[in-house]
């Protein structure tokens, strides 16, 4: 077998990557071919202009004029207008297609950008014209001459009507030169030298432009790390399938622009969702958050994101904040896609068609294509579930996951994609909320069965929440929330809050507790601000909220006898509501669970019961708590601390740290004694009765 046959197919991105410079390679062409065709008309014009000048023999030419020049000058008629107004009737003088190629091939950048843009064919000359010094210095020379002066070296715009066969008194001709034509108005044209009159005005394409021409698809300089470019997928994916939009509107888009405002259910995930419409209609996606705009640039900026959208055949997707204007970025030629939480006045007279957005954004395949291949045994489905994050977030955590793997020396697993998509998900809330980071698995949870299977039931709710509640729809009308919470009930020490923490390490998501009495305000109406405030951050984050203690506000509500009541039942009524349109992802727990109003136990997805430990539990937990590099005599005798003293998870805890210590202060291994001891204190700790152990 020879050494070519064991070489592997390539994949999807190498091919595209070939077919991308093949593409590139033939509007290099096209544009060779042009600039031949451009030459020889240059040439001739020389020629012609050399045979009349009589300082054409002038090795000062363009730098000075002599007597006789003048006299020549003087005697030169002006062209009359051109016949025939209509610039459109006619055809390309320059071939927008490699020569000897069919025109039923699939048009070149060059066609693009007629097609795009609306150019006529003597906007497709023009522009060529004023191309070609950037494409051939030797253009420079040839143009000097022809401007007659030797320091201007770019078309002007007589030079360029003469080269078209067009007067300068042309009104036609002088048109395609004004700020609504299409060359101008698009940006595909600059004149330079606003002080001269119109015909000596210099002509010049904008790097981009001329970038894009080559094949280049970088975005403008200037709008690095101000917009997101979203581009299509490759031709060979099948559009994706966007669900809950009216009938018809993927193929308007296709057809042609329209304004659109997109409703989302959860703030943060329009953007996903939009660039999944426009990919659909087979449109890539420039994608601006009018938050990182710079002031006092709003119209510069917004006239180079309308040119790169339609220099790519892409839509706007624009995330408004208050008081942002989206006029300037609103082009007839472009579909704009508004998104985020204020609805926009009227654009140009025109009300956006507002679509609401039920159904989560496809985040799979953006993590997907940006992960490339993963560790073995990693199913991304299930580890990515969790996260609800923005696009831009999403590919921020792709970046951060590839970068851990590689410092690693590995590739991507779960626990890179977990940290990087942790790191894409700060609190923002300030005081009355402790960041804990998960640090325990299953294996240091020790619960009967029932209570353990409830809480994998609780991880799986999490992951196939948005199949279950929204493709399934499960849970319609009445503004309910996909947010999934449950109650953690049993006494103190039983394991609750590890569990919180168990759950939240096991879908990959930072636990944030929740200080209750930074939230209560003796001022009327604080309270539920500051509980809004907090219901509104962890909507939008991915990060388990945890109400240690919740009975404090979630308790009963109570008969109405003076006005503390009604304002502590209105507490309660506001958590309902709100708990009840909850998108995140929280745990309440309590010592009792009968304190809790049973309206708020109807709304929890799981209650689940902590059972205390009996005998063999607190065996396991007390072997547990010694495990790992802890240093253990023996001949300890688990049995005699489990069976007599009746302590719950937390305290064994407690009471096993208090026998290391002691073996530690000694220096030696942690004894039998020091486990009587460390259980003895904390039974004193409890007020209960020793007796004879």
């Amino acid at each position: 077998m020879s050494a070519t046959d064991t070489q592997a197919p390539p994949d999807a991105a190498t091919e595209a990557a070939d077919g991308a410079r093949d593409e590139a390679a033939d509007d290099a062409g096209v544009l060779a071919a042009n600039l031949e065709l451009l030459r020889d008309r240059v040439g001739a014009l020389v020629e012609y202009r050399s045979a009349e000048d009589p300082a054409a023999q002038d090795p000062l030419r363009g730098l000075h004029h002599t007597p006789e020049t003048i006299g020549w000058l003087l005697g030169r008629p002006t062209p009359p207008p051109t016949a025939g107004d209509d610039p459109f009737a006619e055809e390309p003088a320059y071939a927008a297609y490699p020569a000897g190629s069919a025109h039923d091939a699939a048009p070149r950048r060059l066609g693009l950008l007629a097609q795009r843009f609306g150019l006529s064919a003597l906007d497709v000359e023009i522009l060529l014209i004023a191309l070609a010094p950037d494409l051939s210095a030797s253009f420079e020379p040839f143009y000097g001459y022809l401007n007659d002066d030797v320091t201007r070296r770019r078309a002007s715009v007589a030079l360029a009507l003469e080269l078209c066969g067009r007067s300068v008194l042309d009104r036609v001709g002088r048109a395609r030169f004004g700020a609504g034509a299409p060359l101008t108005a698009g940006g595909l044209l600059t004149l330079e030298d606003g002080d001269r009159p119109l015909p000596s005005r210099a002509l010049r394409v904008p790097d981009r432009v001329v970038g894009f021409l080559l094949g280049d698809d970088a975005p403008d300089d200037e709008l690095v790390g101000l917009v997101d470019v979203i581009e299509p997928a490759y031709d060979s994916e099948p559009p994706p399938e966007v669900p809950d939009l009216p009938a018809g509107l993927i193929e308007a888009l296709a057809a042609g622009p329209l304004l659109l405002q997109l409703r989302e259910r959860r703030p943060g995930t329009a953007d996903l969702r939009a660039v999944e419409v426009l990919r659909a209609a087979g449109r890539g996606a420039v994608h601006v958050v009018a938050g990182r705009l710079p002031e006092g640039q709003l119209d510069r900026l917004a006239a180079l994101t309308v040119r790169e959208a339609r220099l790519r055949g892409a839509g706007l997707v624009i995330e408004t904040t208050q008081g942002f204007d989206p006029l300037p970025f609103c082009d007839p030629a472009v579909p704009v896609l508004l998104i985020g939480a204020v609805r926009p006045d009227p654009v140009r007279g025109r009300r956006p068609l507002v679509v609401d957005l039920d159904a989560e954004p496809d985040r799979l395949t953006l993590w997907r294509a940006g992960l490339g291949e993963l560790a073995p045994g990693t199913d991304l489905a299930a580890v990515t579930a969790p996260y609800r994050m923005t696009a831009a977030r999403v590919r921020s955590a792709v970046a951060t996951a590839r970068a851990l793997a590689e410092m690693d020396g590995a590739a991507v697993d779960a626990e890179h994609i977990h940290r990087a998509a942790r790191l894409e998900n700060s609190w923002s809330t300030g005081h009355g909320v402790r960041h804990i980071e998960p640090a325990v698995g299953w294996s240091d949870l020790v619960l009967p069965e029932e209570p353990a299977a409830q809480l994998t039931e609780f991880v799986n709710r999490v992951r196939h929440r948005d199949r279950v509640l929204g493709s399934w729809r499960l849970r319609r009308g009445g503004g309910r929330g996909r947010g999934v919470t449950a109650l953690f009930a049993g006494e103190s020490g039983t394991g609750k809050t590890m569990a919180a923490e168990v759950v939240s390490r096991e879908l990959g998501l930072d636990l944030y507790v929740v200080e209750l009495s930074s939230m209560v305000d003796k001022y009327i109406g604080e309270t539920e601000k500051n509980l809004q405030r907090l219901f509104d951050e962890a909507d939008r984050v991915d990060a388990v909220l945890l109400f240690d203690e919740a009975d404090s506000i979630f308790g009963k509500r109570s008969e109405t006898k003076d006005a503390h009541d009604r304002y502590a039942n209105l507490e309660s009524s506001y958590l309902l509501q709100r708990l009840e349109s909850f998108d995140g992802i929280a745990v309440l727990t309590t010592n009792l669970r009968s304190n809790i109003d049973d309206a708020f136990t109807r709304r929890f997805d799981l209650i689940v019961d902590f059972p205390f430990p009996d005998k063999a539990l607190r065996r396991t937990l007390w072997q547990q708590c010694l495990s790992g590099p802890v240093p253990v005599a023996e001949d300890v005798d688990l049995d005699r601390v489990a069976e007599p003293f009746e302590l719950a998870g937390g305290s064994i805890r407690a009471a096993a740290t208090t026998a290391a210590y002691l073996a530690a202060a000694e220096e030696r291994t942690v004894s039998t004694e020091d486990l009587l001891a460390g259980a003895r204190r904390e039974y004193r700790k409890l007020g209960r009765l020793i007796d004879a152990f």
